[in-house]
């Protein structure tokens, strides 16, 4: 067990707020964090920030993806610690009222967490493009974020229709009190504990829906021409997926495919030959949509997942590999398209 009060106390005391001190607890206790983000000082680091919002980001999935939760209930039984590596989304590129198109949706805040664009991945088959944002200070050791952007003006009209009826009106979730402790940040590469809170609660909110349910008859426009888009038009900009990474994923995957979890049948290779991904298929949930009289009907829907990976070392670098692939993207993007 770790002892959270006297190793990662800054860490606690920034989970503490957002998702009480028992949760706080279990996310340290779970996930394998780097040395260098251990202490109790009065003020927490960017790089401290940024793993907070991923062990909080971490602790959501859990809950909206019961067999995600089974998976770590069975890993921390075994003693196992997870080592967090990316958590992906999906945004619209178009219009989206309020709220910043695209990537820049999460760009913006996620810049003063220390984050850069690291790399950008074309993925075609699903019209729309991926970044990798990593977070420089500790690339191999606080999670990335891979965000990909569905580019709205080219799909068909009727789904660019069904789009801007979903998503034209959508809210900003972050506000002067936010920006305001983002600006300290920024400049200073550290912050209160106070102003840290202040940001997870408003990051929090951002990895939310910020547009109203949608009627049928645009989900179903949008669902016929992009599943993908279907998907953010009832889940919003939440995990899609969360990401373990594992020594060796091929022998991970038949392992949990003997007990019984549903993966994908084949795990995805990237070009390199060194980034290997495989996932359990998305979990379905519940969701409501609008109908003409005002009515709403509920429906089952693909909601979020949770994926595996193993990285090998770069021989160029001697480093980790910490790259994507646009196949493979593309490849365990299916386990929602397959339900939808």
């Amino acid at each position: 067990m770790i002892p959270v009060s006297s190793d990662f106390g800054t860490l606690a005391r920034l989970l503490g707020p957002i998702v009480g001190e028992a949760k706080a607890q279990d996310a340290l206790e779970t996930l394998r964090i780097a040395p260098e983000l251990a202490g109790s000082a009065e003020r927490a680091s960017r790089a401290q920030v940024a793993m907070a919002l991923n062990a909080v980001l971490f602790l959501d999935l859990l809950e909206r993806v019961p067999t995600a939760a089974r998976y770590i209930e069975r890993m921390r039984a075994a003693g196992e610690p997870i080592v967090f590596d990316h958590g992906a989304l999906r945004t619209i590129d178009g219009a989206t009222g309020a709220l910043p198109s695209g990537h820049e949706a999460f760009g913006r805040f996620l810049a003063p967490l220390g984050y850069e664009v690291r790399g950008l991945y074309p993925l075609p088959a699903l019209t729309m493009t991926g970044r990798a944002y990593v977070q420089v200070d500790l690339p191999a050791s606080v999670p990335q974020f891979f965000v990909s952007e569905l580019h709205i003006d080219q799909l068909p009209d009727t789904a660019q229709a069904a789009a801007a009826a979903i998503f034209g009106a959508s809210v900003d979730p972050l506000g002067e009190a936010e920006w305001a402790a983002l600006d300290v940040l920024a400049r200073d590469g550290d912050c209160s504990i106070e102003d840290g809170v202040t940001i997870l609660r408003g990051a929090l909110r951002a990895f939310d829906r910020q547009h109203a349910a949608p009627t049928l008859a645009d989900y179903e426009a949008l669902l016929e021409h992009s599943k993908e888009g279907a998907w953010i038009a009832t889940e919003g900009n939440a995990f899609n997926h969360a990401t373990t990474r594992v020594p060796d994923v091929e022998a991970h995957s038949e392992s949990l495919k003997s007990e019984g979890y549903p993966l994908k049948p084949a795990v995805e290779i990237s070009r390199n030959g060194r980034v290997r991904q495989t996932a359990i298929l998305a979990d379905k949930v519940a969701r409501p949509f609008r109908l003409p009289d005002g009515s709403e009907v509920i429906r089952e829907v693909p909601g979020s997942f949770y994926e595996f990976i193993s990285r090998d070392i770069d021989p160029e670098t001697g480093l980790l590999d910490l790259t994507f692939d646009s196949g493979n993207a593309t490849g365990i993007f299916a386990v929602t398209r397959q339900q939808a």
